[in-house]
């Protein structure tokens, strides 16, 4: 259904100002006007009337000050109902009208981030790697920029779902861009041969962290983990109750190797190998596995973030470990800012030592 008589009648007297302003309306009144009438009457507007609003929008655009078409994006920027070409003709503007909606709209599609990617501007496309969830047709696109700011804000996106390929490239190109090193490293999900391959020629201090996270296992470990996937593959993805022997025996000969680290966990976390995490997660915590998952998976931020201090996995990657955890399971769980500030005051309040303490207190059995 379009617009009524009377919508009609108000929008052509719009478009009308909109050409030759008089009767002391302001462009800024008529554009707000527009988009107030766009946004509400969206869903029925028909293809014709939806064309006559964006020319009006368009027209107007360049006479109305950026401060009024930013607010217009802010208020749009969270929208589930707002029209999605209306969206798409923000998103088109200048990049500080276009950023919110950019980086905050779900109504903007991977076909529309795509379409930024090959037709924008660098602070457009840099907007795009920092959406949130990013998949992996976007991340290659992205992937293969070579803007510094765009590889950067891709790979400081903990969300953004980067295939082996891409990573890859980004390797690649972080011999160049010493910018791009400690981020890329600082990935829990960059493949472990491609860390390695970074030693060559990354900073001392970052190799130490590479060794320490990254460290690969000799081959019998290696042919162990091969197998517990294997063995593991053949159930269904789900946190069982008495995991596969071969996991446990894996888990066993790390620890006992000296290689069961943070790096590891986030290895097999990011793999989707959810009973090697819960099983090498209650190892390096000295709890029983029951004990761990009881503790680990309750309905709060504070128990995660105190797990993730005691074996000392980074304040930096704790939110991809807790959506990751959750995901996998079919949990997702988003955390508030205010959970936020509770993991914060864990990594600031707890060392390493007081953290496993106070797990160890949490977890005793009555």
């Amino acid at each position: 259904m379009g617009l009524t008589a009377h919508d009609m009648s108000d929008m052509g007297r719009l478009a009308q100002l909109a050409i030759n302003p008089q009767h002391g309306a302001s462009r800024e009144e008529i554009y707000l006007a527009v988009a107030s009438l766009y946004r509400i009457q969206g869903a029925g507007l028909n293809a014709r009337e939806r064309e006559l609003m964006r020319e009006i929008l368009r027209r107007l655009t360049r006479d109305v000050e950026m401060a009024i078409r930013i607010a217009l994006a802010q208020r749009l920027a969270e929208d589930t109902n707002a029209p999605h070409d209306l969206i798409l003709l923000l998103a088109d503007d200048t990049i500080e009208v276009a950023r919110p909606l950019i980086l905050n709209s779900p109504l903007l599609t991977e076909a529309d981030a795509l379409n930024l990617i090959a037709g924008k501007s660098v602070p457009h496309i840099e907007a795009v790697a920092g959406r949130p969830n990013i998949s992996f047709p976007v991340t290659d696109a992205l992937a293969m920029s070579d803007a510094e700011s765009v590889l950067i804000a891709l790979v400081g996106n903990a969300t953004a779902k980067i295939s082996e390929r891409s990573y890859g490239a980004l390797v690649e190109k972080s011999r160049a861009i010493a910018k791009l090193q400690e981020p890329l490293i600082r990935r829990p999900d960059l493949p472990v041969d491609l860390a390695n391959n970074m030693c060559s020629w990354v900073s001392d201090a970052l190799k130490t962290y590479i060794e320490n996270n990254y460290h690969v296992a000799p081959k019998r470990v290696d042919d162990a983990l091969a197998q517990a996937a294997t063995t593991l593959a053949h159930e269904p993805l789900r946190m069982r109750e008495s995991p596969a022997d071969s996991a446990q025996k894996l888990i066993d000969k790390l620890a006992a190797s000296g290689q069961l680290k943070a790096g590891f966990l986030m290895r097999v976390l990011s793999q989707g190998q959810i009973d090697l995490f819960d099983l090498a997660f209650a190892k390096l915590l000295d709890i029983e596995l029951a004990s761990f998952r009881h503790f680990f998976y309750q309905q709060r931020v504070g128990p995660v973030a105190l797990a993730c201090r005691a074996v000392g996995i980074d304040r930096s990657v704790f939110a991809t470990v807790f959506n990751l955890s959750r995901q996998t399971r079919d949990k997702a769980q988003s955390m508030a800012p205010e959970e936020l500030t509770e993991a914060d005051a864990v990594f600031a309040s707890f060392t390493k030592a007081a953290a496993l303490t106070e797990i160890h207190s949490l977890t005793k059995a009555p």
